[in-house]
This record gives structure tokens, sequence and C-alpha cells, in this order.
């Protein structure tokens, strides 16, 4: 699979250490851009677990010259939107809007981050919205199943805690602490400006240079985590008949030479319809209605993981037919013929992404945030060409360890369900 590579990145980086980079794409009428500070959960300490995703909720409640109904309808009047995310490592504030708008977006963007009021009036009518997502995830069972799982995958690790927070320390939040948090995280040397579309890379800096005046400095108090050793297994109960499970491996982090070779085994075992273990387990044996695999990586590390919501007298030959694929991937090399269907999955899916100026421009903020470098379509794509089926051997026994396993069920399941398995299958 051959595209034309007529893009052009550039990359400027402020006296602050402020960084802003650019993808220009002819052709298209919109762009996308982003602000991305590199605060996100796993920053925080456990009393202030959440404070980060408040932020983000806080900053569209109103500035010193627009209300929070005034932001709102900004950019979405003149078809444009206007959101903002909080992930474990990032926060990221961004809009898609026409290229004629481009300076209303950055505008927009940069009276939040910079004029926002965080009255306290707003942030007790906040902590009720708050509160109500948590509790709107804590009783969505294939939501709460990878809270569950993240916090004991972690070993109680900040990485594992919940975005969101708990409610507890969301109601005891004020504006000092709010403010405080942001002095302290929303520095320029952590921040990255990411826009991709039909967008002048010298206009952006003028922009950026005129309307966002961040304080200097880089500094992050993140700790490294620690890869979780041995077996474990955590059941939560919940009334419900089915059980929701996640069996977990230490993964690789994002810069990793692996990364593309585990997307592609990903692919293979649980990334759709025609992956090995939806057709094994549902299509084949009709054990579960859902079934997937799921890679995340992180600056430093990752985890790799499998889903399933099942029935618990389904539960052990549903997992023993999971760890049999591992196992065969582990010992023996897929056909060639497979391992180019994958690397066409791959590539449909990276290309089919370039149509989306918000695809890229996510693509090439977190790139950024975490490698410092842009890694172009191109390389990616002569990457996902390289891969060979002894790739995908090396890393299934890389990932795949059956010493390292952490499972949580989160259902009618027990511990005696799962001691029917056979682990050894590994």
């Amino acid at each position: 699979m051959t595209i034309k590579q007529n893009s052009v990145y550039k990359k400027t980086v402020l006296d602050n250490g402020l960084r802003i980079v650019t993808e220009k794409i002819p052709g298209v009428r919109s762009t996308a851009i982003g602000i991305w500070i590199d605060v996100g959960s796993r920053d925080e300490t456990r009393e202030k677990n959440g404070i980060t995703h408040f932020i983000e909720h806080m900053l569209f409640k109103g500035t010193r010259t627009r209300n929070a109904q005034a932001i709102a309808l900004s950019l979405e009047a003149l078809g444009g939107s206007l959101n903002a995310f909080t992930s474990r490592e990032q926060t990221c504030f961004h809009a898609l809007v026409l290229d004629k708008h481009i300076e209303l977006a950055v505008d927009i963007l940069s009276d939040i981050l910079m004029n926002s009021t965080i009255s306290q009036t707003n942030i007790e009518r906040e902590k009720s919205v708050v509160v109500e997502e948590i509790r709107e995830v804590d009783e969505t069972p294939s939501d709460r199943i990878h809270e569950l799982f993240s916090d004991h995958f972690w070993r109680g690790q900040p990485l594992g805690w919940p975005i969101m927070g708990h409610a507890a320390n969301i109601v005891s939040f004020n504006r000092p602490v709010l403010k405080k948090y942001m002095k302290e995280n929303y520095l320029a040397g952590r921040i990255v400006i990411a826009s991709a579309g039909n967008i002048s890379h010298n206009k952006l800096v003028g922009l950026v240079r005129e309307k966002l005046h961040f304080p200097p400095g880089n500094d992050s108090r993140c700790l490294s985590a620690e890869d979780p050793m041995g077996f474990s297994s955590q059941f939560v109960k919940n009334g419900s008949s089915q059980t929701h499970i996640c069996v977990g491996f230490p993964g690789i982090r994002y810069d990793d030479s692996d990364r593309i070779p585990l997307l592609a085994l990903n692919n293979y075992l649980g990334g759709g319809m025609s992956s090995v273990l939806f057709q094994k387990i549902r299509e084949d044996r009709g054990m579960a209605y859902t079934v997937f695999t799921f890679p995340d990586f992180y600056r430093d590390c990752g985890v790799f993981g499998a889903y399933l919501a099942i029935d618990k007298r389904h539960l052990h030959e549903a997992v023993e037919t999971m760890l049999k694929e591992f196992r065969k991937l582990k010992r023996s090399r897929l056909p060639s013929a497979k391992v180019e269907r994958i690397k066409d999955q791959l590539k449909g899916a990276l290309v089919l992404g370039l149509e989306s100026t918000s695809s890229r421009m996510n693509r090439l903020g977190r790139q950024e945030i975490v490698m410092g470098r842009f890694f172009s379509i191109k390389e990616a794509l002569k990457c996902i060409d390289k891969i060979t089926p002894d790739d995908l051997v090396n890393v299934a026994r890389r990932i795949l360890d059956s010493n390292n396993i952490t499972v949580t069920a989160l259902g009618s399941a027990s511990e005696k369900d799962l001691s029917r398995v056979d682990w050894s299958l590994l």
C-alpha cells in the first residue's frame, strides 16, 4: 500500500520551552488544534486523585469576558467544535474549525487556559456533575471493570488510579487547591501546541506568542512505574449473572521498537470481528458477546490485556481458549499470508485515520509530548511492512509471560470458578 506524502511538518520551540508542531495538509479546509499539557492522573497524589480531570471541566465554566454558554457557542455556532480530555499522562484542550476560523479557535483556547475565573460557585456546581460522571462509570460494569483492573494491575501505583478520581476527593476541592495545582503543572516546558490541516505554521507561532503566556519550567513529580510481578487475581461481586474479566500482562513503553509488532499481535488476537479470539470464543462457541484485546502504551511502561463479558459457566473454557491461542503464538510462526493480511489491516486503519485532521493532530501532539519527535506516516508504513512472522513470535514470548499475569473479575464469578483454569496452558 502506498500513499502520497505531501504533508509538511514543522516545529518551533519558544524561549520559554513551549513547543509548536504543525502538519500542513493541502486540499483540506479544516484545521484541528490542540493544547497538550504533560500532566495526567498519574502525576497526582492519593489525596488529589481526580484533580487534573476536574480542572479540565472547570476551565470551560467561564473566563473574565465569556461565560460558559458563550464558550460553548463560540465555535459550535460556526460549525466547529471545542472539547478536552484527560488521560493518565496528558490533558488536551482541542478545537476543530474551518481554516479561516483558526484565529478564533486560538483565542478561545487561550482564553479558557489563561483567563478562567474558576469561581467557587462554579466549583461547587461542577462537583455534582463530576460525581455523577463517576457514578455512571461505577454503575456501568463494562466501564468499571477497566477501572478495577487498572488499579489492581498497577498494584496501587498512581498509573492505575481512576482518571476521574473518587467522589470524596472531588467534594474536597476548592479554588486555592485548583489554582495551586495549575501553577505547579501548567508550565511552558510541559506544553505542546499541535495543529493539523490547512494551517500556516508561522501564523500559528505568532498567535501563540501573542495569546499564550505560560510560566517557564518543566517540573514533573511523576514517579516511574514498576511492572507488576507474579500472578494476582481479584474478584468483585456486583449481583450480576454476567462476569466481566480482564487478563493482563506487563507491556511496553510508547517508543519501544516492539510497539508496531505488538499492535499487529493485538490485531490478530482481538482487534476486531475477524480476530482469532472473537472467532473462537464468540462465533465458534457462542460463549461471549464481547471479547477483545488491548495494548496501552505509556512513556515508561505499558500493559497488554484481554477482556471478556461472559456467563461464569463458560468462564474457565473461554479463558483456556484464550490461553491456548496465546501459547500457539509463542510456539509457532503464523503463515506468511496471514501476517501479510494483518499488515494490510494495520496499514488500512492507519491510512483511514489520515482522513481526519483531528486524528492527525492527536497523533502529532502525543508523539511530540512523549517522544519529542515526529514519527511520519511514511516511517510507520515502513515499520509495518518490515513485520515478519518471527517478530510476532518474539513479541508474544516477550509479553505473554505466564509468570506475570493479573486477573480482575467483576460479577458473579469467584476464585473457585477461576481455579478451574489451567494456567499452564500458556
